[in-house]
């Protein structure tokens, strides 16, 4: 039996879901997302809680079973506090700045790459080697993280590049003589 997919999702003071069919929508104070559940689960509000639970005992129903729960649970959690994703810039000349609706990259290309910046998501600049990304929905805000760190991935000699915050590089030694 699942781990996971047991515990019902609760539901906390301010946001409200609605169950129609494999329909959940969840509304809050940062806004509204909508998601449809997989038809191996059968999805339940009872007393402020979702519950899920696997409408047969086949192995794809279990498998996907957690999965549904986590993805519910997401989509409550993004309405009422939201995600954040920080992102640094490391290196000599690397920088980001914001021109409108569009975040502009520096990276030490000969040309700058111009980001537009999707819907739903706010970027933000602490400070030019400093990106905040936020939004409700967290796989958009994953999405658009690992969108802005391909334009330079971080590399292993220096250093230099796009990485998450906190995140540790596994460093190389240089040529010997």
């Amino acid at each position: 039996m699942s781990r996971i997919g047991k515990y019902p999702v609760p539901v906390p003071s301010g946001v409200t879901v609605d169950v129609k069919g494999q329909t959940v929508r969840a509304k809050g104070k940062l806004g509204e997302l909508t998601f449809v559940v997989h038809d191996d689960v059968s999805v339940v509000l009872e007393d402020g809680k979702v519950r899920l639970s696997p409408r047969l005992e086949t192995r794809q129903a279990r498998m996907i079973w957690p999965t549904m729960r986590t993805r519910v649970n997401n989509l409550v959690k993004g309405v009422s506090e939201g995600y954040r994703q920080d992102l640094e810039i490391t290196g000599v000349g690397y920088r980001a700045n914001l021109q409108g609706k569009d975040l502009v990259l520096s990276l030490g290309y000969s040309h700058e790459i111009r980001y537009p910046v999707p819907e739903g998501i706010k970027i933000e600049l602490e400070k030019q080697t400093a990106i905040a990304i936020s939004g409700i929905d967290k796989q958009k805000v994953g999405q658009v993280a690992a969108e802005i760190i391909s334009y330079r991935p971080p590399e292993p000699y220096k250093g230099k590049g796009i990485k998450r915050k906190g995140q540790r590089i596994l460093r190389k030694e240089g040529k010997k003589k």
